[in-house]
Order: structure tokens, then C-alpha cells, then sequence
């Protein structure tokens, strides 16, 4: 082969290669395009722009009277961007820089401001586009922002970036505090009502478009977002602030004084089950409780003797006694154990003051004695009343209570019985024995407490609730009569009547004693104690039933001193606020003797006020004041028109309408004495001329 066909072989052959690796080429290129378009055009999409959830505002949860528990509210982190499109030229910048880092000065004063037109410079000279200005700022700041220099360009040109973030408070702050709850993104079950209603709380979430900028940070593209979020809902909660505060207060003041390691306060409506307030204080150092645990409904405990009225309940619905029955409160023996009252023998008494006086060696024998051939009889009673039952609470955490039975392994033929007859031998939560006393208060129907009673959304009711009936009738009318009986003689002439016990009002309840296991150490470490009362009032028509429990007192733990004296504080302030537990006052018309005297005045104001106390007056005329003059068949209203000219009568009146009226009738008035006009210089009705002086004395 010549020089000349060899060259052009090689040349056909490089460019016959070229041809194919530009068709390969080609081929690629529109396999990418076509073929694969989407795909690439999603992946570079997502490296510079994703949407990310916007959190939505979280409901409110409101008390029984509709005061805020719980609320959001927004705070804003601030950002700029240095070169957004209305800061762009250096000129713009370096004009108003100086003034903006002077007004963030002064509404942060945090930093001089100095500081921050250099730090805003060097941001500009860094080319930062998503520049950290501030953090956790209201939005009432955030508009006074608005309006600072540079700021003020325009919404998005001026380079400002505010990014909303839902903060929550409590506007009671530590009041119902754990029954309120939290929301913990590390912790999948929330605590309280925040946790119970997440999914109603927490809204629906929104999206928002954000590009990637250098550095790999991520800014808003829009200020609002794409996908506006849905507000959650509003809970309306069974508290009521005041009983809460009431409940707090109280139990806090008798843990410090007895040095205790913890306690608990309910407080429950007894028709409705509805919980009114509910209180839990730990010791976390000397003198200083906070809510840490909610011992209400998770602290499970022997209860001691507050758990006798179902011992006694049981006894009385099968006939085996009456309150009449005596019986002997001295040391009872049984195998490997004595039982007897710390505070002695009474003797033999009936089962009714055994009951008051809270013996130990009674209801022991009694229900050994009555029981002890046929033990599950008895705790068939406990399991129809569902005691050993969770109540299905709507908040979460309820511990399960424990309530043996004959078939149990740790079941003793000797010791079991007796001393479940007072409350040992079993777990139950201060909430569950709360629940059994309501029902007795509730004439037998057995209620589970509830916390929330309705969700509203934007102000309109979606979901009510009502408290679940646990048991229609817990025993019979006749057992009820003398279980109510009982309950009163306890505070009347019982273990009661020293420290809960109040004249004006009736209470029913039990005291509670009991000797706890301390943590893992049982019975046999030092002794402690849990002290209790349960009961309600008023007792002739049951309003509230309450329970207090106080674990590990020091310097006293009998049930009655320790915590009697706090539900008496919590009831006694309950009953005072409620007008509708006191004795209703008889309405009152004019001429019934005792009718209330009052100064004259604006009869308008006076009407109010008789109104309110419930009396109805009859006013002999329709003028705006009045004089009243006291009869024995009640007050007469006097017509005292006002006209200028004439001497008013000011007689009976305060210094501040008298002097109106004097005023009014264009005289001068000097004035001796305080209280009311009891003479005045110048007769009413005299005719008078303007600037005229008169004395009017008061006492």
C-alpha cells in the first residue's frame, strides 16, 4: 500500500472513531433529556429548593371557667438577607446602616450600637444571606422591627426574614401544671392533657418552600407558606383555677410543716365526676416541693383505713352486722401477727363508733370472723365494685390498681384477710378511693372521674364527654343510709372532729393511717407512714368530695392531724365562695322587719345591690335619688327630685352624693364631721340663690 491510501486510511478511520463517540455521545444526551428528564430535573430541583413543615399553632387548654391554662404564642427568629433586592447598592446600605444598628440597640440592648453596624457590615462583606439578627422575639417587637431603617424598604426587598416559631406558656404557670402537661419531641406518649390530646392540640402542619443558598443553608423563598398549617383545637378542661390555687396552697403549707416527702390533693365534683383540681408536691431539697410526679393517679399505695368503709360496706350488704352490732376493739391475734389500735382499746362499742374511731382490731375481726370460711365472698364485693380496675382515665399514666383474691399465690390463710380489712395487702391510687367515696356521696352510682369535658374548634363544640358510669348502684339504699351515717359520726364524734370537724356546715369522710414500704427497703426499714383523709360536703347535699394523702410526715402521722387539717382549709374556702351550697336566703319585701337600712343615694346603684342579696324593695317613686327613713315595717323610699334653685334633701346621704347634689343646685356646701348628712343648715325645698353657703354635718 502506497504512502497516500495509508494516510487516508487513518484519516477515514479517526474520523469514522469521532463520528460514533459524537453519535454515543449524541445518543446520551438525549437519553438524559428524553428519557431520563424528569428524574435529573427532580434530583437538581431538590439540591436547591424543598419544602419543609411549618408547625401549626397548638391549641388552647381553658378551665372550668374559661380562664387560660395553655396557650401559644409566636416568637420569631430574625434573619437578613445582606444583598436582597432593595439593599443591593452599597449607597442604600451604608445609609441607613448606622441608624438600623442604633435601633436594634436600643429595643435589645444587648449589644451597643456600635456592635451591631459592625457586625451587620461584616455580614454584608461575608455575603451572608440568611444572616442570625435575633432570637425568640414577640410579635409586637417584630412590627416595631417592621418599621426600622432598612427594614422598612419593603416586606421582602428590605432583606429582613422572620422565621415564626410556636412557643408555649402557662399563664398560671405552676397552677394544674402536671394535670396540663407537656409536649416533648424526645418522649412519644406527651404527659398530661397536652399528651391525652395531641392529635387534637397539635393542629395539622403546613408547607414551606426553602432554597439552598452557599454554605448549604437553607432560607424561606416566600414569607408565608405554601401549605397554610391548621391551628389545633381547644380543650376545655374540668379545672377550676381558683380550687386549683386553693389546693396547692394548702397542701404545700402542711408538707413544709411536716417536713413530708410527698402528697396529693383532689378535688371532685360529685354529680359530674368533672375534677376540679388536683395537686401533687414533691421534696426536691429542704423546704421546697415542686410537681414532679402525679402521685393522684399513679401513686399506688396501701390505703390504709379509708379503705374501711368498703370493709364496713361489705359486712352491712350481706347482713352479717348492723351499726348497732357491738364488737371489742381490743388486741386481735391471729397467726404470726397482732393487730391492735395505736391509740388503745375503747372497749366494746358498737360497729358505728368502731367505725369513728377507726379500730383496726374491730373491722379485723369482724371480717376475719364473718369472711374466713368463705374469704372470696368478701373480695367478690371489691371486684364488683370494679376496685381492682383501672378507671380509663383520659389522661395517661393510670397505674393499675391491685386487689387480692383467694386464688392468688401470695394469698396467706392467716394474715391475708384481716389485714385487708384495713387496707393493707393492696395497691390503689388516691384517685381510685376518691372515686369509691364519690359514689357514696352520689347515692350509690359509681362515676370515673373525668378532666376534659369538651374540644372546640374555633369556638364551636366538636366532642363533649361525660363521666363513664362504672356502677349504677354500688349497694343498697338501705346499706347507703347507714354508710352516710357513719361517714358524718367520724367528723361529728370520730377520729375527725379535732381538726376536720366545722360548725356551719356538715362533712363526711375517714381518716386514713398507714404504715408504707419505703422504696425498695420494705416495711422492715424505718418506719414510715402515710396519713390520708377522704370524704365530702356538704354532707346533707354532696356538692365536692375531696381526698388528701401526705407520705412520710415528720413529727405526726395519724390521718386526722395531718392531713384533716388541709381538707378542711380547702373545703371550708370552697364552701364560703359557693353561694349555691349555703342555705338559700329567704327573699324579703318591703315592710317585713329586718329589711337592711342603707344611706340614700342613686336609687339606680341601691336597686343593684338589693337585687343581689335578694330582697325586693318597693320604691315609692322613679327618681334618681332617694331619701330613706327607717320604719318599723321595713324602709320607705322617699322622692327627692333634683332642681336648681331649690335646697335639696340631703339627709341620710354620704358626703360624695350629697355633695352632688348640693353642687347641682348651685350652692357651696362646708362640711363637718364623717359618715352621714344628719342635718344640713338650709331646709329642704327652701328656694334658694346661686353661690349660697350651707353646713351640712355628718356622723
Amino acid at each position: 500500500m502506497n504512502i497516500r491510501a495509508n494516510i487516508l486510511l487513518r484519516v477515514y478511520l479517526a474520523f469514522g472513531l469521532i463520528v460514533l463517540f459524537a453519535l454515543a455521545v449524541f445518543l446520551r444526551l438525549s437519553q438524559v433529556q428524553f428519557v431520563q428528564g424528569k428524574k435529573w430535573k427532580a434530583m437538581a430541583d431538590s439540591l436547591s429548593t424543598r419544602y419543609v413543615n411549618v408547625e401549626a399553632t397548638r391549641g388552647n387548654i381553658y378551665s372550668n371557667d374559661g380562664s387560660l391554662l395553655a396557650t401559644s404564642v409566636p416568637e420569631y427568629e430574625l434573619r437578613m438577607d445582606m444583598f436582597a433586592g432593595g439593599i443591593a447598592e452599597d449607597k442604600v446600605f451604608n445609609e441607613k446602616v448606622d441608624s438600623l444598628g442604633i435601633k436594634l440597640a436600643q429595643l435589645f440592648q444587648d449589644k451597643t450600637a456600635k456592635e451591631y453596624a459592625r457586625y451587620l457590615r461584616r455580614g454584608r462583606q461575608d455575603s451572608a444571606r440568611y444572616l442570625l439578627i435575633h432570637r425568640k422575639v414577640g410579635y409586637a417587637d417584630l412590627k416595631t422591627i417592621r418599621t426600622f431603617p432598612l427594614y422598612n424598604i419593603g416586606k421582602f426587598s428590605g432583606g429582613l426574614i422572620a422565621v415564626q416559631q410556636n412557643k408555649r406558656i402557662l399563664p398560671f404557670q405552676a397552677l394544674a401544671a402536671r394535670t396540663i402537661g407537656y409536649k416533648n419531641e424526645n418522649v412519644a406518649n406527651g404527659v398530661g392533657l397536652e399528651g391525652a390530646y395531641k392529635e387534637y392540640i397539635n393542629g395539622e402542619t403546613g408547607k414551606r418552600l426553602m432554597q439552598r443558598i452557599a454554605g448549604g443553608i437553607y432560607i424561606p423563598v416566600n414569607e408565608e407558606a405554601e401549605v397554610a398549617p391548621k391551628d389545633g383545637a381547644d380543650i376545655i378542661s374540668t379545672i377550676d383555677i381558683n380550687m386549683q390555687d386553693l389546693a396547692q396552697s394548702a397542701l404545700e403549707k402542711q408538707l413544709k410543716a411536716y417536713d413530708a416527702d410527698h402528697g396529693t390533693v383532689i378535688v371532685m365534683e360529685v354529680a359530674t365526676g368533672e375534677i376540679r383540681a388536683v395537686a401533687n408536691f414533691s421534696k426536691v431539697e429542704e423546704g421546697v416541693y415542686k410537681e414532679k410526679f402525679n402521685y393522684a393517679i399513679a401513686g399506688n399505695q396501701d390505703p390504709g383505713s379509708t379503705f374501711k368503709l368498703a370493709s364496713y360496706m361489705s359486712l352491712l350488704e350481706d347482713e352479717l352486722v348492723d351499726t348497732n352490732t357491738m364488737v371489742g376493739t381490743g388486741n386481735y391475734k391471729i397467726p404470726g401477727h397482732m393487730i391492735k389500735d395505736s391509740h388503745g382499746s375503747i372497749g366494746v362499742v358498737t360497729v358505728k363508733k368502731a367505725f369513728e374511731q377507726s379500730s383496726n382490731a374491730a373491722i379485723s375481726y369482724l371480717i376475719n370472723t364473718k369472711y374466713g370460711e368463705n374469704p372470696k365472698k368478701f373480695t367478690d364485693h371489691l371486684y364488683k365494685w370494679h376496685l381492682n380496675e383501672k378507671l380509663d382515665l383520659q389522661i395517661p399514666g393510670e397505674a393499675k390498681p391491685w386487689i387480692k383474691n383467694p386464688s392468688d399465690r401470695s394469698w396467706n390463710k392467716n394474715m391475708t384477710l384481716p389485714q385487708m380489712a384495713y387496707g393493707y395487702e393492696m395497691q390503689l391510687t388516691p384517685l381510685k378511693m376518691l372515686s369509691f367515696y364519690n359514689a357514696v356521696a352520689n347515692n350509690g352510682k359509681y362515676i370515673a372521674p373525668i378532666f376534659v369535658k369538651e374540644i372546640r374548634r374555633l369556638g364551636n363544640p366538636i366532642e363533649q364527654f361525660k363521666a363513664r358510669v362504672v356502677n349504677e348502684k354500688i349497694c343498697s339504699d338501705v346499706t347507703l343510709s347507714k354508710i352516710k351515717n357513719m361517714l358524718e359520726g367520724v367528723v361529728i364524734e370520730g377520729s375527725g372532729k379535732q381538726y376536720v370537724r366545722n360548725p356551719l356546715y356538715r362533712i363526711a369522710g375517714k381518716t386514713g393511717t398507714a404504715q408504707v414500704a419505703d422504696a425498695n427497703k420494705g416495711y422492715k426499714a424505718k418506719r414510715q407512714y402515710q396519713a390520708s383523709f377522704v370524704g365530702y360536703f356538704p354532707a346533707e347535699k354532696p356538692k365536692y368530695s375531696m381526698i388528701v394523702v401526705i407520705n412520710d410526715p415528720k413529727g405526726g402521722y395519724y390521718g386526722a392531724l395531718v392531713s384533716g387539717p388541709v381538707f378542711r382549709e380547702v373545703a371550708d374556702r370552697i364552701y364560703a365562695s359557693d353561694m349555691q351550697m349555703g342555705t338559700d336566703a329567704p327573699t324579703r319585701l318591703v315592710g317585713a322587719p329586718g329589711n337592711p337600712p342603707t344611706k340614700a343615694g342613686q336609687s339606680k346603684a341601691t336597686q343593684k345591690v338589693y337585687r343581689a342579696f335578694g330582697f325586693k324593695p318597693l320604691f315609692a317613686s322613679k327618681s334618681e335619688y332617694y331619701n330613706i327613713v327607717d320604719t318599723s315595717g321595713g324602709e320607705v323610699f322617699q322622692e327627692n327630685t333634683e332642681r336648681r334653685g331649690v335646697m335639696p334633701n340631703v339627709s341620710g346621704m354620704g358626703l360624695k352624693d350629697a355633695l352632688y347634689l348640693i353642687g347641682n343646685a348651685g350652692l357651696k356646701a362646708k362640711v363637718i364631721g364623717a359618715g352621714k348628712v344628719t342635718s344640713q343648715s338650709i331646709a329642704a325645698g327652701t328656694r334658694v340663690g346661686r353661690g349660697l353657703g350651707v353646713q351640712i354635718e355628718l356622723q
